[in-house]
């Protein structure tokens, strides 16, 4: 494969990796994005250190994990994209903005926005590129209260 066909495929990875939440798709999706295991630093933005898991387990706490939020939108630019072989590094600019439901508002703000940039690695399978590896580093955040789980009654 050549190396603008290469780079264009990582660019549509990362569209294909923002899909996941804004199209609310955590079953397939994730499957057609990450590798088999997959590293995950979102830790400029959760009480959660850098860890990986096996694709299968993050599949399942996907949907948990924007259970709070009505409607995410996800803008990933300015790829920068490097190549060696069979791996790739991808750096991207990211604004994420997430919407809570008008009843967790409670009046004050509904949406928790995100700046910054993602630092991914990806993987040449034999289905195509995978990420192998997601950082998302925050250099902004508004209403980050609004990340928190909905509390229970």
């Amino acid at each position: 494969m050549s190396t603008l066909a290469d780079r264009i495929e990582l660019i549509e990875l990362m569209g294909r990796y923002a899909d996941i939440a804004d199209l609310k798709d955590f079953t397939r999706r994730p499957y057609l994005v990450h590798s088999d295991s997959v590293t995950l630093d979102f830790s400029s933005v959760v009480d959660m250190p850098p860890m990986t898991v096996p694709l299968d387990e993050y599949v399942q706490a996907l949907g948990q994990a924007f259970a709070p939020f009505a409607a995410t939108h996800h803008c990933v630019t300015g790829h920068v994209v490097e190549i060696d072989g069979d791996r790739a590094t991808i750096h991207a600019h990211v604004r994420a903005e997430h919407w809570v439901p008008e009843e967790r508002a409670e009046g004050g703000p509904d949406r928790w926005l995100v700046v910054g940039f993602y630092d991914n690695e990806a993987v040449r399978t034999p289905h195509g590129w995978r990420l192998s590896s997601v950082k998302l580093t925050a250099t902004h955040q508004e209403n980050a209260h609004l990340a928190a789980p909905a509390p229970t009654t």
